[in-house]
């Protein structure tokens, strides 16, 4: 059960995205408002073009509203600069995505270490906290592979780790199984719910993936570029049960 008590790290408050596409405008988002919790597992779930990846990158500081606001620990992202914004993004948040986004000519291990450089982290840690990550996600005989060498599950495997690498307090997880199979993305599910319960990270997720049901806190449909409801945990057991009987 949910505290609506405890601390909101996130808030949207009536938010609106519109884009221009030549003269026509396109609504993406339709006054969302909606509190992340610390702490939580948060799925945005909903189908191609409903408005849920426009969300995750509204919260994830990677957009901006039209209209609206968006608060990360009590900050308005629109009052901050674009240094205190890459800052931000850097040091108190991490980014998984279903690309990967590993660059190919690094090891794993440098892939991981690499935010750690701009955050200012000496080598010795860097490379120390960079073994135990990958140690941490089953990875610790990988560190010198190339993205090249690793299988998907492996490299998604490499980008949490290099999530985790400056100890960010949120982590967005934007279709983190899309490009797996279902064994490996289950896998992955599992791992991202570790580390929420095990590091108290908040976790957001973007994702069609049902599976994530039955790891969520909270799951938020969206469609059509507004919230359609929100389901606790615990509403979801008859469903989850269903599925796995498929």
């Amino acid at each position: 059960m949910i505290d609506q008590n405890r601390d909101v790290v996130v808030r949207m408050v009536d938010v609106h995205r519109v884009y221009k596409m030549g003269k026509e405008e396109v609504h993406a988002l339709r006054g969302v408002t909606l509190d992340i919790y610390r702490g939580e597992y948060l799925s945005l779930m909903g189908p191609s073009g409903s408005g849920k990846s426009t969300i995750f990158n509204m919260i994830g500081a990677l957009d901006h509203p039209t209209r609206g606001q968006v608060f990360i620990e009590g900050q308005d992202m629109a009052k901050l600069t674009t240094e205190q914004l890459a800052w931000l993004r850097c040091n108190r948040m991490g980014y998984i995505f279903q690309s990967f986004n590993l660059l190919p000519v690094m090891t794993a291990l440098d892939n991981v270490t690499l935010p750690m450089i701009f955050a200012g982290v000496p080598q010795k840690e860097r490379i120390e906290r960079g073994k135990y990550l990958l140690e941490m996600v089953g990875l610790g005989h990988r560190i010198h592979h190339l993205p090249s060498e690793l299988s998907g599950g492996q490299q998604q495997r490499v980008a949490i780790a290099r999530a985790l690498a400056n100890e960010p307090d949120i982590i967005f997880a934007d279709e983190p199984t899309a490009n797996l199979d279902t064994k490996t993305g289950r896998e992955i599910i599992d791992l991202l719910k570790e580390m929420n319960e095990s590091r108290g990270v908040t976790i957001v997720s973007a994702t069609h993936d049902l599976k994530m049901l039955d790891v969520s806190d909270r799951v938020v449909y969206i469609r059509d570029g507004q919230i359609e409801r929100i389901r606790l945990r615990e509403e979801l057991d008859i469903q989850v049960g269903s599925l796995g009987e498929e």
